[in-house]
């Protein structure tokens, strides 16, 4: 109960004075049913946000599957081989931070490595605390959550047709 107070107090603190959205640190990942909008946290996670925009512009994630949807739990992409064995060849160093992986949090997926981090990466349908501090927070979903929960579920080599990202942008490098 403590852990939970602390989250959502968290997620208060964070959301209690906003202000303009920071276009250069907001991504569209543009889905089959609409458009999600994404709040990057340069300040919690800088090399995760700097990889993420790099692979961003250079179009990574257009077309990629959520090879991995568990209804309850998480939507995860970002693997050229939709499988859950790839990635972009850039392992990253683990960035844990205080941010809870609360419904809309987005971290990066990895392997046992802490370090291991790439260009994978999740978006939680629901509270998963037991993943705080194990995994590196970098956004969260402000806008078309909606949308994600429309992502089509499933796993494996029984998963067929998965969804894709239709497209991801950062907000600053597309015409308002």
């Amino acid at each position: 109960m403590k852990n939970l107070l602390k989250a959502v107090l968290t997620v208060f603190l964070m959301t209690a004075g906003a202000h303009a959205m920071d276009l250069e640190n907001t991504l569209y990942l543009d889905l089959k049913d609409g458009r999600v909008v994404i709040e990057m946290y340069p300040d919690k996670a800088p090399k995760h946000v700097a990889r993420i925009k790099e692979l961003v512009r250079a179009g990574f994630y257009d077309g990629l599957t959520f090879h991995r949807v568990i209804p309850g739990f998480m939507a995860q992409t970002g693997d050229p081989k939709g499988d859950g064995t790839g990635g972009s060849g850039q392992n990253l160093p683990a960035e844990f931070n205080d941010l809870p992986h609360l419904r809309g949090t987005v971290s990066m997926a990895r392997a046992m490595d802490p370090n291991s981090a790439d260009s994978q990466f999740f978006i939680c349908f629901e509270p998963a605390m037991h993943l705080n501090g194990q995994y590196t927070v970098w956004g969260r979903v402000v806008e078309g959550m909606q949308f994600v929960d429309n992502i089509k579920p499933g796993e494996g080599p029984g998963f067929t047709d998965p969804d894709i990202i239709v497209k991801m942008q950062v907000a600053a490098d597309v015409e308002q």
